[in-house]
């Protein structure tokens, strides 16, 4: 016979990913939550959806389960309240998953103030790395947790919007948003 316990864990497998998916204005978004804290906030239907989720699920050695938690109702009202502009700074517990260089991208990322853009090379003289645009460019791709790690505020240096993961209508309207049409460098 099994204990309690035993059958908890044949129920709810262990490093398990809470996943949940979330219809807005802007788009579907996938939230993820292990542990707690917020590791996935990206949007569902974008190229590289199948290279971040295995990236997330790989390196947290877990695997997604459909459900909801705390963590989701805290990060609605907060999103609600940036589309409203009543918040510009979110304050939920992140979990980057992925290579030391990717993290170090992302952290710059969360220094770059609502309402401001920054350049992928001015990312990348942030970083001590100018020769590194391209990495810059593609660790910023490659970020999970959109708008509150805030991708969307890197534009060409020609003042273009180079690529999004939600689509570049969606990055005009979170930069719109945020008051931010033009350059600031």
């Amino acid at each position: 016979m099994l204990s309690k316990i035993e059958n908890y864990a044949k129920i709810i497998p262990m490093n398990t990913i809470r996943i949940k998916t979330l219809k807005t204005s802007l788009g579907e978004l996938l939230l993820g939550e292990y542990e707690e804290k917020l590791c996935l906030f990206d949007w569902k239907y974008r190229k590289m959806r199948g290279q971040v989720d295995r990236r997330i699920q790989n390196g947290l050695h877990g695997q997604y389960i459909e459900g909801d938690c705390p963590l989701f109702s805290v990060l609605e009202k907060q999103l609600d309240e940036y589309l409203l502009k009543k918040r510009e700074i979110f304050d939920v517990p992140l979990l980057t998953v992925g290579s030391d260089f990717q993290k170090s991208v992302w952290e710059k990322l969360l220094t770059i103030p609502y309402g401001r853009t920054e350049s992928y090379m001015g990312l990348s003289n942030m970083l001590n790395n100018p020769k590194a645009i391209r990495a810059v460019a593609s660790a910023n791709g490659a970020n999970a947790i959109s708008i509150i790690i805030p991708c969307h505020r890197i534009i060409g240096s020609d003042g273009s919007l180079g690529g999004y993961a939600g689509g570049l209508s969606v990055k005009q309207k979170l930069l719109n948003l945020e008051n931010q049409l033009y350059l600031d460098f």
